[in-house]
């Protein structure tokens, strides 16, 4: 594989289609924290998903320890959309006035998924990076993402839906289990931004 060396010194894929782009992070301001996600949900995303080339995004807050708080996954054509003009002056890559307050902050591409899954409100995303099997303890159908870019870690990712079930929670979940639940419905080009109510 070709790979190009980016500003920060992580390594880009030659152009390949489908991919999946994820980007994580953690807030560290609580006060202005609402202010934040009302900005990313509402005004971020909807500028990102007008993007040429990009076909989906969906926000998702973790609601298990041990990852970033924040999770947005996008399914766009290539690496060429990344590092296009349009992406840029849309705000791709920064956070504007928030960025001060971002920590923890992650960006990869992946393949292996020509579309992200939409997860609806009355559903989960359940993400492992150790394998399938702890899924698949869990009754779901993973499906597997390959690093190709960007960060490259984690090197694979397994992603899964679950149907929400109290009765399970989060304090039981397999080790390497992280879940999420979606803070906006899964935008696609050329719709406006959908909150659910549960953000």
């Amino acid at each position: 594989m070709n790979v190009n060396k980016g500003a920060r010194g992580t390594s880009f894929p030659a152009a390949r289609d489908p991919m999946i782009y994820t980007v994580e992070c953690s807030f560290a301001d609580p006060i202005c924290e609402a202010q934040w996600n009302d900005f990313y949900s509402l005004k971020k995303l909807p500028a990102l998903i007008s993007v040429s080339g990009f076909h989906t995004s969906q926000r998702f807050k973790a609601l298990s320890a041990g990852c970033p708080a924040y999770l947005a996954i996008h399914s766009i054509d290539n690496l060429d959309v990344l590092q296009a003009d349009e992406y840029r002056q849309k705000g791709g890559g920064n956070f504007a006035r928030w960025q001060q307050h971002i920590i923890d902050w992650h960006r990869n591409l992946y393949d292996g998924l020509d579309r992200a899954p939409a997860i609806a409100e009355d559903e989960h995303l359940a993400v492992c990076a150790i394998g399938p099997e702890p899924l698949m303890e869990m009754g779901l159908r993973p499906c597997l993402m390959q690093a190709v870019g960007l960060e490259n870690f984690p090197e694979r990712r397994w992603l899964a839906k679950r149907v929400r079930a109290d009765e399970l929670g989060v304090h039981h979940l397999p080790k390497g289990v992280h879940l999420y639940a979606p803070m906006t419905a899964q935008l696609t080009n050329g719709r406006e931004a959908a909150p659910l109510a549960s953000r």
